[in-house]
C-alpha cells in the first residue's frame, strides 16, 4: 500500500515536471479523482498563486510554474543569514532558491526530491539563476539522505501529507535539524472532526487531502518525535473542513534542559 502510493506521487509529479505546469498543485483542478494531463490546471488555492510579486520574480520562471504546493514556507520559516535550510520534496526548486537567496552566500539551501525529472528541472532552474549555495539531492523524506544536526531549518510545501510513513518523516526531520533548530512548513491539514475515510471522501493522495492529518495528531507527531513548542495555524480552506496550514515547532536546545 505504502509503495503504491509513493509511485502514485512520483509519476504524478513527474508529469507536472515535464509538463511545466505546476499551477496545478496537488491536482487542485480534480481535487477528488486521479491525476492525469487534464487535470493540470490552475488553482489559486495552491502553487505559484501563493508567492508574492516579489519572490515570484526572483526565481526563474520554470521554477515557479513547477511549485505545487499549498502556501510559501519562506514565510513560516524566518530564514536568517547563514543558516542551513533542507526543504522536504524540493520539486523544480523554488522553495530552495528562495532560500538561498535570504540565507545569502555563507548559508546553504539542501533540497530532497525522489522524482528524477524534478530533480533535472531543479538542477536547471538552479543552473540558470547562478544559485551557487544550493545543492539536490535524491532520497525520500522518510529516510533523508543527510547527516545528523546538518541542518537549522527544515521547510516543506504541502508535502508531509503526501507520505504514507508521516512519523518516519517527522523523525527524519528532527535527527538533521541541529538542538535548537526550527521545523517550518506549509501543510494540508484537517479538522480534528474529520475521520479518515471522510478525509479519503473529499480527495485522493496525490491530491493532497486522503492523507492529511488532523491538527491534533499533528501536533501528537510532532511531540512523539521530540520537537517541543509544537502550533498548526489554519491559512485558507482546500476542501470542507481541509485547510492549508502552517505548521511549527522546534528541536530542543541544551539550554531547555
Amino acid at each position: 500500500m505504502a509503495q503504491d502510493i509513493r509511485e502514485q506521487v512520483r509519476a504524478r509529479y513527474a508529469l507536472a515536471a515535464v509538463q511545466g505546469s505546476g499551477d496545478a498543485g496537488c491536482c487542485g483542478g480534480d481535487p477528488v479523482g486521479g491525476c492525469g494531463p487534464t487535470d493540470l490546471v490552475i488553482d489559486e488555492r495552491f502553487g505559484a498563486a501563493l508567492y508574492g510579486a516579489q519572490d515570484a520574480a526572483a526565481v526563474p520562471a520554470e521554477a515557479l510554474a513547477a511549485s505545487l504546493g499549498c502556501g510559501n514556507p519562506l514565510m513560516v520559516a524566518e530564514l536568517r543569514e547563514g543558516e542551513r535550510v533542507l526543504d522536504l520534496g524540493s520539486g523544480g526548486g523554488i522553495d530552495v532558491l528562495l532560500s538561498a537567496r535570504r540565507v545569502g552566500a555563507t548559508g546553504f539551501a539542501y533540497g530532497v526530491d525522489m522524482t528524477d525529472e524534478m530533480l533535472d528541472l531543479a538542477r536547471a532552474n538552479a543552473a540558470k539563476a547562478g544559485a551557487t549555495n544550493v545543492e539536490f539531492r535524491k532520497g525520500t523524506i522518510e529516510d533523508l539522505p543527510l547527516d545528523d544536526t546538518t541542518v537549522d531549518v527544515v521547510i516543506s510545501n504541502c508535502v508531509v501529507n503526501l507520505s504514507p510513513d508521516k512519523p518516519a518523516v517527522l523523525a527524519e526531520a528532527f535527527r538533521v535539524l541541529v538542538p535548537g533548530g526550527r521545523f517550518g512548513i506549509s501543510d494540508v491539514v484537517a479538522e480534528d472532526h474529520l475521520t479518515p475515510e471522510q478525509r479519503a471522501e473529499r480527495g485522493s493522495y496525490v491530491g493532497c487531502i486522503a492523507g492529511a492529518l488532523s491538527r491534533t495528531e499533528y501536533l501528537e507527531g510532532l511531540a512523539a518525535a521530540g520537537f517541543v513548542d509544537a502550533e498548526v495555524e489554519f491559512t485558507h480552506t482546500v476542501a470542507d473542513g481541509m485547510h492549508g496550514a502552517i505548521v511549527r515547532a522546534r528541536k530542543p536546545a541544551p539550554q531547555d534542559a
